[in-house]
């Protein structure tokens, strides 16, 4: 059947469409041929593929200003108290807390709702120390190989090196993937915005750890390939980031740092 016979059935299978009235509203307002070339992706679509989204109304809890403007201020004094912390407590993670922040993660908007990441947590004394053998192999690299002088001389005022302690003391390690391609399903899919949407769920992630009373470290071995073989992840995921969490020792120590002040880094037009 030639492409242009599907416009005598448009309507028709239209009707058949299982869709809500948010959806019927958005096809009403396609052309004609528009229509047309709906229904033959519909017709021609696989049988467990989707090419509709759903909807549903959007359940908005109404503040008031005051509320507003204190719920602002909370959360954010709430992440100015936020740390990088490299000096970890033996303290274990309950199991619970740590899906809890995952679910918050995982939430995350993502380009065209393809999600692609991947997140692994590591508990197993055995794994964080082959992590950590491997990181410091390539950190030890790049410490005495390939960091610029430029790059180096930013760094040592923090006194840091290739050791990394903390792959190890931290009660756990979560290592984020992005995932290039979907390949779900037996089918190789392309996802959209990838490396954008993996960094926003990274914010959701560290966000809900500073929430919840942890902290954690954004740790960027570079690169990162070992992680992949160690974790045994399939060809289409990319380590992006290995962040430990859990609790600060007593006497942990952070630097003194100067941020930048709001009117240097924003400008409101």
């Amino acid at each position: 059947m030639r492409f242009e016979e599907y416009a005598s059935y448009s309507f028709n299978v239209l009707y058949l469409l299982e869709i809500n009235e948010h959806s019927f509203v958005k096809i009403q307002s396609l052309d004609s041929y528009q229509t047309i070339l709906l229904c033959y992706c519909y017709i021609c679509a696989d049988e467990n593929e989707d090419i509709f989204m759903k909807f549903k109304r959007y359940n908005y809890k109404k503040k008031n200003d005051r509320e507003i403007l204190e719920h602002s201020h909370n959360f954010m004094q709430l992440m100015l108290n936020r740390r990088s912390i490299r000096d970890f407590s033996s303290k274990e993670v309950s199991d619970k807390v740590i899906e809890n922040i995952l679910k918050t993660a995982i939430s995350s908007p993502s380009g065209a709702n393809k999600q692609p990441w991947s997140f692994v947590v590591v508990k197993s004394r055995d794994l964080k120390k082959k992590i950590r053998i491997a990181a410091e192999q390539e950190e030890k690299k790049f410490y005495e190989q390939r960091a610029t002088d430029e790059w180096l001389d930013d760094l040592n005022k923090f006194g840091t090196n290739w050791e990394k302690p903390f792959l190890e003391d931290a009660p756990a390690l979560i290592i984020i993937f992005r995932q290039s391609y979907d390949n779900s399903g037996g089918k190789k899919r392309k996802n959209y915005y990838v490396n954008e949407s993996v960094g926003i769920a990274s914010g959701f992630l560290i966000t809900a750890i500073q929430n919840a009373g942890l902290v954690c470290l954004t740790h960027t071995p570079s690169p990162m390939g070992f992680l992949e073989k160690i974790l045994k992840r399939p060809k289409n995921e990319k380590a992006y980031l290995l962040i430990p969490i859990g609790f600060p020792k007593k006497d942990a120590q952070v630097p003194v740092l100067d941020k930048k002040p709001y009117n240097e880094s924003v400008k409101v037009l």
